[in-house]
């Protein structure tokens, strides 16, 4: 029941953006006067483990709603220190009777979310709390699966068709009709105002390149590159394709992706959900219509997957995670980490992604493998770290999932996966101009394109030519391929043997594990189509 008399918070973390938030349209209909927060309380907007980049793009979101809110006579307000704190302080100084927010459902942020909650209650605040980070509530989903989580993507498409259609999104709340105001608190509006840059809040750039800004965040960006992306998809429809980012990757081009703004909420899931939908029922009506927004679906379903497990980020106490003996070598971790492997291929996207806080699906799942099970056997809990810091789109379910499945930890029909991503004819195919190389590995601009992928095969008088000597001026591979692929094939085979007993039939000590639907459900999701008829020569 409304309050006049009261005023709201709406406190943005997730979902930085005023298009399609039933939490801030709720709260306008509730009362007249709204102060629009931010709480750098060393987590939300996942700030725990972050990088320039990152900060950056943040940092421009809140940029963004600050000048939407300017509009209507008002600003956000930035604090940092502890959320409930500062909630209890606010309330009490602005007369506060609601308190809004959309729904964050990864469990990391439900401690945080429930001693809010505590506080409104003691306080006699009204929560209004609403869905619009995901395109199913990830419990109802759980609850029509007969309680709990869908343990393969089939099964999980499955069930939100019993489940129903997304809703539509709203449109921004037209806070004139509603009467809504922004008030200006002097004290306040002059000491918290959004950083300027991150170096204010003591993040320092970590690369020169970094400067060279490929990615620019908020909801008004957001909506021009949705625009972009759907003029790709149209043409895409129109020559009877799908996923066009997907299928054919291009990563030397301008990123289409639109992961970034999904993440921080400056872009609405089911704004990009419905418009891709609407965009092809336009072109092919009464058609049967192919899965589209395959990657939206498995957004949803790591987080589902997530939702009710607190240890899904870590390998210990994980139920669906293997407990794999991952060895421990800094020197290799940071080499790369550092870009700095010898196998150019990873080392251009390791560099890409401290550069420019992104990296092509497919080269993520290249790195990735060549951490974990591939090459160098170190746990994907190091990868999801150095993720996490430094990839704009990185949601910590998502994260964990896709190094939980490239490493074959969860998510994998219990070690089924005997092959792995070669780093050579992985990157070969993916790129085969090896212009991508010559751009992040400068090193080795002048190797000519037939040793390019594997320069420590080129003569010495090749790599004096080229000013590149392996060795002295680019590294030599840290590790063999064939024989390290071979020697981790032999170690999985072991767990697997362990696990199941000398009797396959036996499956004692295996958790709760979730297997892929079906074979051609892993090559999609290595970017492995059909159409490749030579892929399988892309792993070993």
């Amino acid at each position: 029941m409304s309050d006049q008399s009261k005023s709201a918070i709406h406190w943005f973390r997730h979902g930085l953006r005023l298009s399609d938030m039933p939490s801030l349209y709720e709260a306008s209909k509730a009362c007249k006067k709204i102060y629009p927060i931010f709480i750098f309380d060393g987590m939300s907007a996942g700030t725990l483990t972050i990088g320039f980049n990152r900060m950056r793009y943040l940092l421009e979101c809140l940029a963004d709603l600050d000048d939407q809110f300017k509009q209507f006579g008002g600003r956000l307000y930035v604090f940092h220190g502890n959320s409930r704190d500062i909630l209890q302080k606010l309330i009490t100084k602005w007369s506060v009777g609601y308190l809004s927010f959309e729904q964050d459902p990864e469990p990391i942020w439900k401690e945080r979310d429930d001693s809010a909650k505590e506080l409104c209650n003691q306080m006699g605040v009204q929560v209004i709390e609403r869905i619009s980070h995901t395109l199913w509530d990830p419990l109802e989903v759980i609850a029509t699966n007969g309680g709990q989580p869908p343990l393969n993507y089939e099964l999980f498409c499955h069930t939100v068709e019993v489940i129903g259609q997304p809703n539509r999104p709203l449109k921004t709340p037209d806070f004139k009709s509603l009467g809504t105001q922004f008030p200006i608190d002097d004290f306040i509006e002059q000491e918290h105002r959004v950083p300027a840059s991150p170096e204010i809040l003591g993040i320092e750039k970590e690369s020169k390149r970094q400067s060279e800004q490929i990615w620019f965040g908020g909801e008004t960006k957001a909506k021009k590159y949705l625009a972009d992306r759907l003029e790709c998809e149209r043409e895409a429809f129109e020559v009877g394709d799908y996923l066009p980012t997907q299928m054919e990757p291009n990563i030397l081009e301008q990123p289409k992706s639109l992961s970034p703004a999904l993440r921080h909420g400056c872009l609405s899931v089911r704004e990009f959900y419905w418009a891709v939908n609407d965009l092809y029922d336009s072109l092919y009506q009464d058609s049967t219509k192919p899965r589209i927004v395959g990657q939206l679906i498995w957004r949803e379903f790591f987080y589902t997957m997530s939702v009710n497990n607190l240890k899904y980020g870590q390998m210990v106490d994980n139920p669906v995670c293997l407990q794999i003996q991952w060895q421990e070598d800094e020197r290799l971790y940071k080499a790369w980490e550092e870009g700095n492997t010898g196998f150019p291929f990873i080392d251009a996207a390791m560099r890409q992604l401290v550069q420019e806080g992104w990296i092509h699906h497919a080269a993520r799942n290249a790195v990735s493998c060549f951490l974990t099970r591939g090459d160098l056997w170190i746990t994907w809990e190091k990868g999801l770290t150095m993720f996490l810091r430094y990839l704009l789109d990185a949601d910590w379910s998502v994260c964990a999932g896709n190094w939980m499945w490239i490493s074959s930890s969860a998510f994998d029909n219990i070690l089924q996966s005997n092959l792995c991503i070669s780093p050579v004819m992985y990157g070969r195919w993916l790129e085969p101009t090896g212009n991508y190389i010559r751009k992040y590995v400068p090193e080795l601009a002048s190797m000519p394109l037939e040793y390019l992928f594997e320069p420590w095969k080129a003569p010495r008088e090749v790599q004096e030519k080229a000013k590149c000597i392996v060795g002295v001026d680019y590294p030599v591979p840290i590790v063999d391929h064939d024989l390290a692929f071979q020697r981790n094939r032999i170690a999985m085979e072991l767990i697997k043997k362990e696990l199941l007993g000398e009797k396959e039939s036996v499956m004692t000590n295996i958790p709760k594990h979730i297997a892929p639907s079906h074979a051609s459900e892993t090559r999609f999701f290595l970017c492995l189509t059909d159409r490749h008829e030579f892929c399988s020569n892309l792993a070993l």
